[in-house]
């Protein structure tokens, strides 16, 4: 396997596109950031799940990612998880929306995460070791072995944040806007387009012909029904048991 760090100044140009945040996790991170003023989003990306009715600052280091910011949000200020530039306990609450399988230093950037906030600290990300429904892993079994080591487990994401910890599992709808892999569940065709595997970081992480072959045999399996066959439940399926989870932390 390759390393586990994305490139996003290559493989994202059209990240802003495909990656549209769901209403309804959207929903849920907004009501765990409580009463919040003040928010920190790191590797805020395209900004993603941002409030629009608090003062956000972002963090993100990605130049591709910085430009693909929506005009109506504050630019992204240039630096990563590990060293903020900020003071301690500066802001009511900080959020890291699935970003912290790129961080260099997990619990250097977690730590920093704790200092500069006074109130709750959310992380979205995936449970590595939770049942899923998802068919994926049976086109493309080394993309659970890639999974499994690109996404921490959440004892140490906890361990991290400290305080009180409480896992929500993030439902995902079939029509979810957010296209990382398992919100496409229902819609397998998607995966035939190019620019949506490129907003997806884990198809960097395979050795080449993996995704090739992924895509020739979902390609060839949608046309003679075979796909239809073994999965096709979940075109009609409202939502799925997936791995996505926030984890909130309390001072």
């Amino acid at each position: 396997m390759r390393n586990t760090i994305a490139d996003y100044d290559q493989q994202a140009q059209s990240y802003s596109l495909i990656r549209q945040p769901d209403r309804r996790i959207e929903a849920m991170v907004h009501q765990s950031l409580g009463e919040a003023r003040t928010v920190l989003n790191l590797g805020a990306g395209t900004g993603s799940y941002e409030p629009l009715d608090r003062h956000v600052v972002a963090i993100e280091p990605s130049a591709t990612m910085r430009r693909q910011r929506p005009k109506h949000l504050a630019p992204a200020l240039i630096a990563t998880a590990e060293n903020i530039p900020f003071d301690d306990a500066c802001f009511d609450a900080s959020m890291a929306m699935l970003t912290v399988h790129h961080w260099p230093d997990l619990e250097r950037g977690l730590g920093e995460m704790r200092r500069v906030t006074r109130g709750p600290c959310l992380v979205m990300s995936f449970d590595p070791d939770a049942p899923t429904d998802f068919w994926m892993f049976d086109y493309v079994p080394e993309m659970r072995i890639v999974e499994q080591k690109r996404y921490p487990k959440l004892n140490r994401i906890e361990a991290g944040l400290g305080g009180r910890c409480e896992v929500m599992a993030l439902p995902v709808a079939l029509d979810c806007t957010d296209r990382f892999q398992v919100a496409l569940y229902g819609r397998p065709e998607a995966f035939l387009d190019g620019a949506v595997r490129r907003a997806q970081s884990a198809w960097n992480f395979l050795v080449d012909g993996v995704e090739d072959r992924f895509v020739a045999q979902l390609a060839a399996d949608l046309k003679a029904g075979t796909w239809d066959a073994r999965y096709g439940h979940f075109r009609r399926q409202a939502f799925i048991t997936c791995q996505l989870r926030l984890i909130v932390s309390h001072p």
